[in-house]
């Protein structure tokens, strides 16, 4: 067996690897989210709010160390780290409040990123080859935007169960496609 060869079978095993691994821990993401949808999106505000407070500190830092930087971007890091670390904190605190607020806020922010979307796609129906379908697609996205925007909590939590289906789904697919790979 030549040299490419067996690269390129040592290539297929980690590819076929990395799919089923991938595979189930999306599974187990999606199971998560079904069963435990509240506690689920806990840890991931969770995961957040600590992301939050390690950028915080590297901003701190950057202000408070850099040589470099003038005094109003060693200000701005400053101020902009110590925001990090207090909503951080904060979100730590009360993370089940936490929780529903940042639902909240990305219901709403999907709505609006919807009726955008869906504003543009009219606004260019004129160039599309499918006129129809693009009319179909910019009014849905507008109704479903304001519908998150009237009930966003709502809408986050069917977004986030619509995640785990998909999650679920798209794991077993990429075990399926990674067992199918022969080296």
């Amino acid at each position: 067996m030549s040299h490419i060869d067996r690269t390129a079978r040592t290539f297929v095993k980690s590819l076929r690897t990395a799919f089923i691994v991938g595979g189930i821990l999306s599974i187990i993401l999606g199971i998560l989210i079904l069963i435990w949808p509240g506690r689920t999106a806990q840890v991931a505000t969770g995961i957040i709010a600590a992301y939050t407070i390690v950028a915080g500190i590297v901003y701190l830092a950057l202000g408070i160390f850099s040589r470099t930087k003038g005094g109003w971007s060693r200000l701005g890091h400053i101020a902009l780290g110590a925001l990090f670390v207090i909503v951080g904190v904060v979100a730590f605190a009360n993370l089940a409040a936490f929780t529903a607020s940042f639902a909240i806020f990305l219901g709403v922010l999907v709505g609006i990123l919807w009726i955008i979307e869906g504003a543009v796609s009219l606004s260019v129906v004129g160039q599309s080859s499918s006129r129809g379908w693009t009319i179909a697609f910019a009014v849905l996205s507008i109704i479903a935007g304001v519908m998150l925007l009237f009930s966003p909590l709502w809408g986050a939590f069917v977004l986030w169960w619509l995640l785990g289906i998909s999650a679920f789904a798209l794991g077993i697919v990429n075990i399926v496609r990674g067992l199918s790979f022969r080296p």
